[in-house]
């Protein structure tokens, strides 16, 4: 399979004059693109983006654990013994995510607390742990702390490209197959009971699914980062679709998007300060893109608003809200 992999690398790479290291960076970022777009609707319409940016900062304590399993289990004492059980960390960071949140949701639907107030336990328990342990097992695996904070693409090899793809297609897939469901429980549970559609696992499954994603991103994006892809570019589709499904199309066009312009800038774009000229990064430059966006989304919908008389979804000017018609809500 790696082997499969590595020839269609070359084979892109060869056909447009670039490296295997850039064909990978750019397949590895648009896949984050596409698992962050097809759910980043859904978060920001069931009000998930703290929780999205608890899940990326639990990559801290899936780390962690990886590392320490190396040590303990696996007899990891230098860095080279570290090389052939690198694989494992993307693993048990997607694990530990996914414990993590199903924790979260059934400590919310069990006790009087807060959504906010959970995640934050949790949020505060994961940097904890990490910051615990990982400074000294880092001496035994070294593994690069600002690869997982703000994400390195030029570093992905086929291993973690063909994760990648594999996140992307799973995501395409359950969001497509629950994509109605998911939708429905989201701001009717009580309509969506009455028709069958059990809320309480579609939940859960979000959940796995959301932690997955942004676990599983962070090597490409990072941990500091990865939220402002969820939530920026669906922010941005919530200021300009007319209803919800149109949100999502949008939300997931805008993340590829960006996805590209960024990339685009990042390597023809040189910041001249002084007599220094930087490079941006990948990952900031996308991100940074994303929120470009999103202010231009804002002017779109001040021109709809002001020209058309048209309010898009969620407009609090207009009191609009999206009754499946796919058309805007005239001013009260």
């Amino acid at each position: 399979m790696l082997d499969w992999v590595t020839q269609v690398v070359v084979a892109i790479a060869d056909a447009c004059g670039s490296t295997p290291y850039e064909v990978r960076a750019v397949l590895g970022l648009l896949m984050v693109a596409v698992a962050c777009g097809v759910v980043g609707s859904l978060v920001i319409g069931n009000r998930m983006a703290f929780f999205s940016d608890a899940m990326a900062h639990t990559a801290m304590a899936g780390v962690t654990l990886a590392v320490l399993g190396m040590v303990v289990f696996a007899g990891v004492r230098t860095v080279n013994d570290a090389e052939p059980y690198r694989w494992t960390i993307p693993l048990v960071m997607a694990v530990v995510g996914a414990v993590v949140g199903l924790v979260i949701a059934v400590i919310q639907e069990k006790t009087a607390l807060s959504s906010d107030t959970v995640i934050g336990v949790f949020f505060a328990l994961a940097l904890g742990f990490a910051g615990l342990l990982l400074p000294a097992l880092q001496a035994k695996a070294r593994i690069p702390l600002e690869e997982i904070l703000f994400g390195q693409l030029f570093t992905l090899d086929d291993v973690r490209l063909l994760t990648l793809l594999g996140m992307a297609v799973a995501a395409l897939l359950l969001i497509g197959l629950r994509y109605n469901g998911l939708l429905i429980g989201s701001f009717n549970p009580s309509l969506a009971n009455s028709r069958g559609i059990p809320v309480r696992w579609n939940n859960y499954l979000f959940v796995v699914l959301l932690a997955v994603v942004v676990n599983l991103s962070v090597y490409a994006v990072g941990v500091l980062l990865i939220n402002a892809l969820l939530v920026v570019p669906a922010a941005a589709a919530a200021n300009v679709s007319r209803n919800l499904r149109q949100m999502f199309w949008v939300t997931l066009a805008g993340c590829v998007g960006c996805a590209v312009v960024g990339y685009r800038v990042s390597t023809t774009t040189v910041i001249a300060i002084g007599d220094v000229e930087l490079s941006p990064g990948p990952s900031g430059a996308v991100v940074v893109t994303c929120v470009v966006w999103f202010f231009l989304s804002l002017l779109v919908r001040a021109i709809l608003r002001r020209f058309f008389g048209l309010a898009p979804l969620h407009d609090p000017a207009t009191c609009s809200h999206d009754h499946g018609d796919g058309q805007y809500l005239h001013r009260h």
